[in-house]
Parts: C-alpha cells; structure tokens; sequence
C-alpha cells in the first residue's frame, strides 16, 4: 500500500510545462520522485523552471511549438533522441481567446483549434511507441490531457472557441482511451480556476466571486493540481480510463 500513489522512477513529458497548470503538475512530479521534461514554446521559461527544479530532482527543458504537426513531431523525436521509453505524458499546452461574439472570427478559431486539439492529438501520436515502451500489465503507461470545466459547464465569458475546444478534447479523451487500451490509459483533468497567466485577468475582476460561488468556497491550489495528476499517473490509477475528472472545488455541479 505504500507504493500505491508512487510515481518514482518514472518518466514523464509535461507540455506546457514552464507555467500555470502545467507547472504546478511538474513540480509535482519531480517532488515525487520522477524524471520530468517540460515543453512550451519559449525555451528561456523551460531553462528557468528545468533550472529550479533540478534543485530538488531531475527535470529537463525540452522547447517545442505544439501549433503544428511538424511541431508535434520534432517533440516526441527529441524525447526518443533521449529515452527509451515514456511512462506519462501530460498533455497541458493550450491557448484560449476572447473577443465579442459579432467579431469572434477565424483566427480566435484556427490558433486555439490548433493548439488545444490538434496539438493534443499529434503529440499522443507521435509519443505512442515510447509509450508502449513503458507499458506493463499491472501498469500501463498513462496519458493525462487537460481540459477544463469550461468543456463541461458554459463560461460567462465570450470565449467561444476555448470552451468548444476543451469539450473537444474531453471527447478526444474518451476516443484515445478506447484506441490505445490497454497499455496505455487515456484520461484528462478538467480544472476549475487555479492561479495562472491565463487566468489572472479574471481572477484579478471576479475572483472573489468566483470563490464564494463555487461548493468549496476558493480557488485552486498547486497542491490539489499536483494530487490529481499524480494519482492518475500512480498504480492508484492504473485501473482508470476515458474519464475525466473535474479538479473545480464543485464549479461543475452548480453550472458555472
């Protein structure tokens, strides 16, 4: 039972890595004893938070822009270029937008598609052999997608393309999850608000707000961000797939 919840030992990709969501995962991570490379597109942010962390454990700066296939690709050749095998890939990177509906046109569209479903699509793709490689029975390697709340409930927020992506990449979730059984699971986390650069404009207008309408009365901590992602990708959840799991302190329950 003490192993349980382990994930030491452990290789694990989090894109997006370098901030917000992304970053309170790896951290994580390497806290509880895995090998972590962080991706997003800006190499310095990936250096600062590889160089914070290797303090404490092994985490390594692997940039790479997820906007495009090719993107995707160069990614998962130079995790193969370094490791045999992947056990966990966190597919976190994303983009959201907002503008009035009368001028929502294909731009808040393309770069948000691109990212968020396409990305995560091309990346669990071209990621799926070393995957496999670190696949056991008992243990099956894990992919862990995030999504959001906005996928489940409707934002008050002129952010068309962002919810519609989210929801997309939930549905992608459960697809990939039947695809890829059983050496590899496929769930994704839908997070509520948590304290982040995507975020911090509406935390900074309504996050008081936000607090007292949600069931558990605050805002996401990177603990509670950390715990799912370690309990999905720990023996705890090896028995777990096409599921996705609202981290939202209940937002989902009441809406919104």
């Amino acid at each position: 039972m003490t192993d349980l919840f382990s994930i030491a030992g452990k290789t694990a990709l989090v894109t997006g890595g370098s901030r917000g969501i992304g970053r309170m995962i790896a951290t994580g991570y390497v806290e509880a004893g895995a090998k972590v490379y962080v991706s997003s597109r800006k190499a310095d942010a990936c250096d600062e938070l590889a160089a914070e962390l290797s303090k404490i454990g092994v985490c390594i700066a692997l940039p790479a822009d997820l906007s495009t296939e090719s993107g995707c690709r160069a990614l998962a050749t130079a995790v193969a270029e370094r490791e045999p095998a992947l056990h966990i890939l966190v597919n976190n990177a994303g983009n959201t937008w907002g503008a009035p509906f009368a001028e929502f046109d294909d731009a808040a569209w393309d770069r948000v598609l691109s990212l968020n479903v396409k990305g995560v699509f091309h990346t669990t793709k071209f990621l799926t052999p070393l995957l496999r490689g670190a696949s056991s029975p008992d243990d099956p390697a894990r992919v862990i997608n995030i999504g959001s709340v906005d996928g489940i409930a409707v934002s008050v927020l002129e952010s068309y393309s962002y919810g519609a992506s989210k929801a997309a990449v939930h549905h992608l979730t459960r697809h990939l999850a039947k695809r890829l059984a059983p050496s590899i699971t496929v769930n994704a986390i839908a997070p509520g608000p948590f304290e982040s650069k995507m975020m911090a404009a509406t935390l900074e207008a309504f996050g008081d707000q936000i607090a007292a309408n949600a069931p558990l009365k605050r805002i996401g901590r990177p603990d509670d961000m950390a715990g799912a992602a370690i309990y999905l990708a720990s023996r705890a959840g090896a028995y777990l797939t096409g599921a996705i799991i609202p981290v939202d302190g209940g937002i989902a329950t009441v809406g919104g």
